[in-house]
C-alpha cells in the first residue's frame, strides 16, 4: 500500500472508531503497513479528527521519517508486527467494555472470553490476557509480544484490547467484536448462560 493510500485508509479507521464510541478522548492508536515502513497515529491526537498529513511515517525499522511525533505505543505496535509477520494493520483502543473486562480477575488468562456466541469464536479466537505494564514501556512491549504468538487478539491488563490483521478493516472488525463480547460477558456475569460446547467451538474453528 503506498503512503497516501495508506494515510486517507488510517484516518478513515479513526474517524469510524470514534463515532462508534470506541476511543474517547485522544485514546486509542492505529497502525498500518506501507510500502518501506509504517504509518501510526501521532500522540495525544483524537482519533476522530486526523488529517493524513500529521500522521507518524516510521521507516521499516521504526524510526520516524516524518509527520508528527508518534504515539508512544509505537514499540506496543512494532513488537506485534515483528512477531506476526502477517499483520499489515493493528488497532489498539480504550473501549469501555474491553477495559472493565480488562481489570477483572480471570482465571484462565490464556483466554478470558467466555465462548458465548459464534461470532465471537471465528473472529477473535482465544483472547488472551497480557500481564500489566505502565502504557508506553518496552515491558508492555514485552508483555504483548510474549501473547502475539498465540493469538491475533490481546487484552492488556487494565489498559484495553489490541488487535492485528492482515488488512485494516479486519483490525477494525475484530476491535468491534472485542467489545461486544465484553459487553455481553460482562451483561451475562451473574447469569446461568449457555456457553458453546468444545466441539461446536472446534466446528467454528476448524
Amino acid at each position: 500500500m503506498t503512503h497516501d493510500e495508506g494515510a486517507r485508509a488510517v484516518c478513515e479507521a479513526g474517524a469510524y472508531l470514534a463515532a462508534r464510541g470506541l476511543t474517547p478522548g485522544t485514546s486509542g492508536n492505529i497502525s498500518l503497513r506501507i510500502d518501506g515502513g509504517f504509518l501510526m497515529t501521532p500522540t495525544n491526537a483524537s482519533l476522530a479528527a486526523l488529517s493524513p498529513d500529521e500522521l507518524t511515517v516510521l521507516d521499516a525499522d521504526g524510526n520516524r521519517i516524518g509527520g508528527r511525533p508518534e504515539t508512544k505505543e509505537r514499540d506496543l505496535h512494532l513488537s506485534v508486527y515483528r512477531v506476526r509477520p502477517d499483520a499489515a494493520a493493528i488497532v489498539h483502543v480504550h473501549s469501555t467494555y474491553s477495559v472493565a473486562l480488562a481489570c477483572l480477575c480471570h482465571p484462565d488468562p490464556a483466554d478470558v472470553l467466555v465462548p458465548l456466541t459464534p461470532y465471537g469464536v471465528m473472529r477473535i479466537g482465544r483472547l488472551p490476557l497480557a500481564r500489566y505494564a505502565k502504557p508506553g514501556s518496552q515491558d508492555l512491549a514485552h508483555a504483548v509480544a510474549e501473547r502475539a504468538a498465540e493469538s491475533h487478539a490481546i487484552l492488556l491488563a487494565n489498559h484495553g484490547p489490541i488487535a492485528a490483521a492482515p488488512t485494516l478493516a479486519g483490525a477494525l472488525a475484530v476491535t468491534e467484536e472485542i467489545e461486544e463480547a465484553a459487553k455481553l460477558q460482562l451483561l451475562l456475569h451473574d447469569r446461568q448462560v449457555r456457553r458453546l460446547e468444545p466441539a461446536e467451538i472446534a466446528a467454528l474453528r476448524g
